[in-house]
């Protein structure tokens, strides 16, 4: 064994104390398999035959039920056998397609009421009648026969079970005695009797408790042809529950339950050689299962024992991948301990390396973005100096109303600029802060232009980049309209895609911008002359960083039309709504 590799030493011992486990523990499977298939096979078939009764219980108690309904309809009414009366009646037995017929009779067997409106047979005796001489002899007591051929009736030959039992009526205003009889359809027994899945070839029969009388058997021909036996008297001496008659050529499981409310006792029998694996059978399973699992442990050893060397040839191709510049792909800590340990070393070496490396990325990104809010931190001081003097100038003409709309607007600028030093701001916020510039450049140059917004409400909630929109419109002033001798109108509308994008457009009628310029405008090439303060490439730059590459600007124009602006980026909304108190709300 010491020259034998691991592989094969792992292989076999695994097989053969694994073999030796099976086998233990499946000779006490089959003992104990052997003994629960006869168990269950017993619960499962006196479950069946259980559920039998007790819907023929249930079927037997709503109709005994109707019986009673009839039979108290008819003795408390005290207009005797009226038209009302019997439609009433008619009404009650409609209801269930199972009633064949409805007889009242007298102590003489004369017919009172008949149900369906039918003639009785003309050789007919009532008195003569099994049901009759039955419900006299047990006077006040319901009593139900064993299914029979009706023979009351004209042209009428079924198959039922008749209710009978001594009834008081009126009639012709003074009491009488006489009988009630209910047929209702062996259909229904018989239907709820079949509905049994005892193996292959079990079925179920019902007998009667008192006499032994055979009430329902699906093989009641072969019965009455004298070809077939059932052990009665056996079934008779039992209550419940199920046991085994070995006295026929295959042995039988006979399965019990009484029906309390008829009299009646349901058997059920189920061939033993049916309901489960015979020890024969349970022998050659078992057998082939071993030699499953005997094939199946010798190829799951051999894998185990592969597995030892595989974490070894996984951290080789890792290793080969750093050759190749692959970062980012970790040695998988698996395997023995030894092997574990030297990749979780690799991985250790691997995570410094990145470290080193996202942090030189980090400081060059960090260092982007500071430059870009410098940028953005940038205020024209023009544009400051220039509000002022008109504020003075304003003053001076006493134009104080005008005064106070420019310092109020101006104020509200300032504070959304600073947005507590926040980058990102509610849209409606940056809508704000555009409408506060357009309102003071409006007055400094004295109504040359005209505003527009169109804001899609929905969008406002949702997030922005802090002064994409100013410089934006400041260029529509200083490039577009300011040049131009017509009145100017300045467009900035907001909406929301079906992307869930916001698109912003901001478009102005001004002198536009040549076609060269544009396509350097839309490459990137931006020129001191496509932008004024924080620039068209100040805000491109500033989407792309934050929203990625696929967000920005697109720029439409033509000569002596305008200029629009195209800003996509994506719907976000503001991680925290709950803000501090704003000291600059009341400017």
């Amino acid at each position: 064994m010491k020259r034998r590799s691991i592989q094969f030493i792992l292989t076999v011992s695994f097989s053969l104390f694994s073999v030796f486990i099976i086998t233990i523990i499946g000779l006490t499977l089959y003992s104990q398999f052997s003994s629960n298939t006869k168990e269950n096979a017993s619960r499962n078939a006196q479950q069946i035959i259980d559920q039998v009764s007790y819907n023929l219980a249930d079927y037997i108690k709503s109709t005994m039920d109707l019986y009673h309904m009839l039979h108290h309809t008819i003795s408390s009414s005290e207009e005797g056998m009226q038209s009302d009366e019997l439609w009433k009646l008619q009404s009650m037995i409609s209801s269930r397609s199972d009633v064949v017929s409805l007889t009242l009779v007298d102590l003489q067997g004369s017919p009172i009421a008949l149900l369906p409106n039918v003639s009785l047979k003309e050789s007919l005796v009532v008195a003569d009648e099994t049901w009759f001489k039955t419900a006299i002899e047990k006077d006040g007591y319901l009593s139900i026969s064993v299914p029979h051929v009706q023979n009351l009736y004209s042209q009428k030959y079924e198959w039922v079970v008749s209710l009978s039992k001594t009834i008081t009526f009126m009639k012709d205003g003074q009491l009488e005695q006489g009988v009630l009889l209910l047929d209702v359809n062996f259909n229904r027994i018989q239907e709820l009797s079949e509905r049994v899945s005892l193996g292959k070839s079990g079925y179920a029969y019902i007998i009667e408790e008192s006499g032994g009388n055979i009430v329902y058997h699906p093989q009641i021909e072969i019965i009455y042809a004298d070809l077939k036996q059932e052990n009665v008297e056996l079934a008779l001496k039992q209550t419940y529950g199920s046991f085994i008659d070995q006295s026929g050529p295959r042995a039988k499981m006979i399965s019990i339950q009484s029906i309390s409310n008829v009299g009646w006792k349901v058997v059920g029998i189920s061939y033993m050689d049916e309901l489960g694996l015979t020890n024969a059978d349970l022998s050659i399973a078992l057998i082939k299962i071993l030699i499953a699992l005997a094939i199946i442990l010798l190829v799951v050893s051999n894998l185990i024992s592969r597995q030892i060397s595989k974490p070894i040839k996984k951290l080789e191709v890792t290793m080969r991948g750093i050759e190749r510049g692959e970062f980012n792909v970790a040695a998988k800590s698996d395997g023995p301990l030894e092997i574990k340990n030297l990749g979780d070393r690799y991985n250790i070496m691997l995570g410094t390396i990145r470290t080193l490396m996202n942090k030189i990325v980090s400081e060059q990104e960090s260092k982007r973005k500071y430059e870009l809010d410098a940028l953005q931190a940038q205020i024209n001081p023009h544009f400051l100096y220039n509000t002022l003097n008109t504020v003075v100038r304003m003053i001076s003409s006493k134009r104080n109303e005008d005064a106070v709309t420019m310092i109020t607007a101006l104020s509200k600028l300032f504070r959304i600029s600073l947005s507590k030093g926040e980058s990102l701001i509610l849209i409606s916020e940056e809508i704000e802060h555009v409408r506060n510039y357009l309102i003071i450049q409006q007055m400094r140059f004295k109504n040359k232009f005209d505003f527009q917004f169109r804001i899609d409400e929905r969008a406002l909630g949702y997030i922005s980049l802090k002064l994409i929109l100013q410089p934006l419109v400041e260029n529509a002033l200083e490039y577009g309209i300011e040049p131009s001798v017509d009145k100017g109108l300045i467009e900035v509308i907001v909406s929301l895609n079906d992307k869930d994008q916001i698109e912003i457009i901001v478009r102005d009628n001004g002198i536009g911008i040549n076609e060269q310029q544009l396509k350097a405008i839309n490459a990137g090439k931006y020129s001191s002359s496509s932008g004024s303060g924080v620039g068209l490439k100040n805000v491109n730059e500033r989407i792309k960083l934050y929203f990625g590459e696929q967000y920005g600007l697109l720029v439409e124009s033509e000569l002596e039309e305008g200029t629009t602006i195209y800003i996509t980026f994506p719907a976000l909304i503001q991680s925290s709504t709950v803000k501090e108190e704003d000291p600059y709300a009341q400017l």
